[in-house]
């Protein structure tokens, strides 16, 4: 009896790890320290500009505890019920380092609103906090003979005990979904931590996710939970073999067999899709070649524009690889797909394709404007019975973050939201697309007509984010478009933040709700919305 309670309080319940990491100070702290700050001062080049560290990227060092009774211009509706949460990376410390994460989120009860931010308290984040400053490294670092000196620099902590690594490194600041009454803070090198919003709207960390220890490889920022039957979907990818492993997870929270899914290389896949009976994975040429990153003074991940993109469509049940059917397209890297799903033979990905991605904004090197960066909404079908595959251009550049109604997850539907970008990770406007228009290939820039059916645009010098969709009634009984679009907005004039709430089926110019937030929020990354009856859900727990 003892031993069951030891390893219930260890595990916090339900799969959730108690995060406590035991990290060590001294001496050889010390000397690694020293060693690393003169690799800094000797191969780092502080003149750059440090793009994501200042302006509105610029990271809130304190977090906010819940503020109540906001100023709302307009009003918000009764499906707003709920918390509206964003994630992105927010670094305590100036980093030499690694990343953490902040949740910012508004608490909407009966047309009144609450702002609340906090940490994302990861293993990363406590080790950090008990040194006092920045130990880990980030992901953009790893350039060039640097990169590969940072690597080596966070395993010889490792080795040394100084940093306790057991429980991963990640940071959970990339993306956010709710499943099994969790809503879970993701990042794609790392298991899930599990959140849980109180009564209050306050945002608490449970710890780590690791479904009673079933989960041993990362787990992707962007799995896909079936509204109809109420599964998760997910995958992890590794630089070791296998590089690809699906998994699925039941509705009351059971992590079923891994799937590995056997590819050439370890390449790096942020995102992929499911329909009714499939799931979809991408083999897309961005390999993981720590070789070319010091040769080539690179980032660890390398675009080759002479690989073709591969398609891989298995039954979402399948206990192997072995019915995996393999699908070719031209050359291309996709973030962010919006949905899937089956018509006859065809299984139809709606996707924001890129071409020829460049990834050193990943290591803060950020253009004001953005200079052959094709990223725009395409429809991709690949034929089961005779093999093939095709695609076609859907619109103009530059498009990222679809969301679509989820209701409709994996079935076929008719609208997509998107934003509209104008430099990486600044947001100048909502797109609406119409999938049953025909889209007006002669236009060179998003704008109004063909299968663009409303844009709200954010105004010069106001930035947004990531918007969600939240349904007027939940379900599939109502009009698909029928419902709200929630997403944070920041005025680089007057240094404000705002949630706006704008009407999703007309999308007119006129928000529905303007909430003015006490703190300023920084860009991030994605959101999610987490309904009344999700609250009342978790809040059992």
């Amino acid at each position: 009896m003892p031993e069951i309670m030891a390893e219930e309080e260890e595990h916090g319940g339900a799969g959730v790890v108690v995060v406590d990491p035991k990290p060590s100070k001294g001496f050889t702290s010390k000397v690694v320290d020293w060693l690393e700050k003169l690799m800094v001062k000797l191969m780092f080049d502080s003149s750059q500009p440090q793009h994501y560290l200042s302006g509105n990227f610029a990271p809130v060092r304190d977090e906010t505890p819940p503020c109540k009774n906001l100023p709302v211009i307009g009003y918000l509706p009764e499906c707003l019920n709920g918390e509206f949460v964003r994630v992105g990376p927010n670094p305590k410390f100036s980093p030499v380092a690694g990343y953490h994460c902040m949740i910012h989120g508004l608490h909407i009860k009966d047309g009144k609103a609450t702002y609340v931010s906090r940490y994302v308290r990861t293993s990363r984040l406590k080790q950090e906090e008990y040194f006092g400053g920045a130990k880990f490294m980030k992901v953009g670092d790893l350039k060039g003979l640097f990169g590969l000196i940072m690597v080596h620099m966070q395993m010889l902590r490792a080795k040394l005990k100084i940093l306790d690594v057991s429980y991963g490194a990640g940071t959970g600041n990339t993306a956010l979904v709710y499943h099994h009454g969790k809503l879970l803070a993701l990042s794609e090198a790392d298991k899930p931590y599990a959140i849980k919003v109180l009564e209050d709207g306050d945002l608490q960390t449970l710890g780590m996710l690791d479904y009673d220890k079933r989960l041993t490889h990362s787990f992707t920022a962007h799995p896909k939970v079936d509204p109809f039957t109420g599964e998760m979907f997910t995958f992890g990818y590794s630089h070791t073999p296998p590089y690809i492993t699906y998994r699925v997870i039941s509705k009351d929270g059971f992590m079923h067999d891994p799937v590995p899914i056997t590819i050439s290389d370890p390449i790096m896949m942020h995102d992929f899709a499911i329909t009714e009976n499939y799931a979809i994975f991408m083999d897309l040429p961005l390999y993981f070649r720590p070789k070319e990153m010091v040769k080539e003074k690179k980032l660890i991940f390398t675009f080759d524009a002479t690989k073709k993109a591969r398609f891989g469509v298995l039954p979402r049940y399948a206990k192997n690889e072995l019915q995996i059917k393999w699908f070719e397209l031209p050359n291309c890297f996709i973030f962010h797909n919006a949905n899937a799903w089956e018509e006859e033979d065809e299984i139809v990905l709606i996707t924001c394709r890129l071409e020829n991605p460049n990834l050193d904004f990943v290591g803060g090197e950020v253009k004001e404007k953005l200079e052959n960066f094709g990223n725009e909404l395409y429809e991709m079908r690949f034929n089961m019975k005779t093999g093939s595959a095709s695609q076609r251009k859907l619109s103009a550049s530059a498009v990222d973050f679809p969301r679509v109604n989820e209701s409709y997850t994996g079935r076929k539907q008719r609208y997509v939201y998107g934003t509209i970008l104008d430099s990486i990770a600044k947001v100048t406007g909502i797109i609406k697309f119409d999938l049953h228009a025909e889209p007006d290939l002669g236009k060179s820039k998003l704008e109004l007509g063909g299968n663009v059916q409303g844009i709200f645009d954010l105004g010069i010098g106001r930035f947004g984010s990531e918007a969600i969709f939240v349904p007027r009634e939940p379900g599939i009984t109502s009009q698909e478009d029928d419902g709200y679009l929630i997403f944070f907005v920041h005025d680089e004039k007057t240094g404000k933040s705002f949630v706006n709430v704008i009407d999703a089926k007309t999308m007119s110019p006129d928000p529905v709700a303007i909430v003015e937030l006490p703190n300023r929020v920084p860009y991030g990354f994605h959101a999610f919305f987490v309904t009344d009856e999700q609250l009342k859900e978790q809040a059992k727990l």
